[in-house]
């Protein structure tokens, strides 16, 4: 049995720093990036900033800002809540 790779289908902004997300196993999570940007480590210190986070967009695989931050799909389902 081939195992598919995970990979976030839509985002949707939700407020301050949530994101709802849809994977492909057609699971839809909430996700709240605040523990991540609280820590304020690198680029993570760019998500503080509001209107860039609600900037992000979609690569083939998760959710990306500009093309300088991206989280593996795989640990954006494992820190999201089940909507």
């Amino acid at each position: 049995m081939e195992e598919k790779i995970l990979t976030i289908t839509d985002a949707t902004y939700v407020d301050v720093y949530k994101i709802k997300a849809t994977f492909n196993t057609g699971e839809t999570k909430l996700i709240d990036f605040s523990p991540i940007i609280n820590k304020g480590v690198g680029l993570c210190k760019k998500l503080g900033n509001l209107d860039y986070f609600r900037n992000f967009t979609l690569d083939p695989f998760t959710i990306d800002w500009n093309n300088e931050i991206g989280f593996a799909p795989e640990y954006l389902y494992e820190i999201g809540l089940a909507v």
